[in-house]
């Protein structure tokens, strides 16, 4: 007979979820879509603006023959001292995504020099015998990979 006594003394049990009041108004919903539009709006400006600044410090721009003449007549025998030059015929194709080019010298693939270049197009002399000035710069893959600075044709 007790048990029949311990189930009349059990509180009832609380919902868990508990609803919230519901606010009436527009104006909170109104203040929420101009501050959210307002946020957005700032977040385009912001990206424009320094989008437009980068843009003005590294703009990238195609040079004509008459600048790449300019170039090479800027780029004296004097500054040329101290770079690295190589000679061989020039191939388009780098190794395993290094180099744009490369540069058969005599003694076989171990002696090619593999190629990029920043200021010259190097397209228009793939198969000649060239002599190459430029940076070595590091490669992973390449034993020997330089930034190409200036060329000459030899044939």
């Amino acid at each position: 007979m007790e048990t029949g006594n311990q189930s009349q003394n059990i509180p009832a049990q609380q919902s868990v979820m508990k609803e919230f009041p519901k606010k009436e108004g527009k104006k909170q919903t109104i203040v929420i879509l101009l501050a959210s539009i307002l946020v957005v709006m700032a977040g385009i400006a912001s990206g424009w603006l320094l989008s437009s600044s980068k843009a003005k410090g590294n703009s990238v721009t195609q040079t004509s023959d008459k600048q790449e003449s300019q170039i090479e007549q800027e780029i004296q025998e004097g500054d040329i001292e101290g770079l690295d030059e190589a000679e061989g015929t020039l191939i388009e194709g780098g190794i395993e995504g290094e180099g744009t080019h490369h540069l058969e010298k005599e003694g076989g693939p171990s002696q090619n020099v593999y190629l990029t270049s920043t200021i010259i197009d190097l397209q228009p002399l793939v198969g000649k015998k060239v002599h190459i000035w430029g940076e070595t710069i590091s490669g992973i893959k390449a034993s020997w990979l330089m930034d190409v600075i200036k060329v000459k044709e030899l044939e």
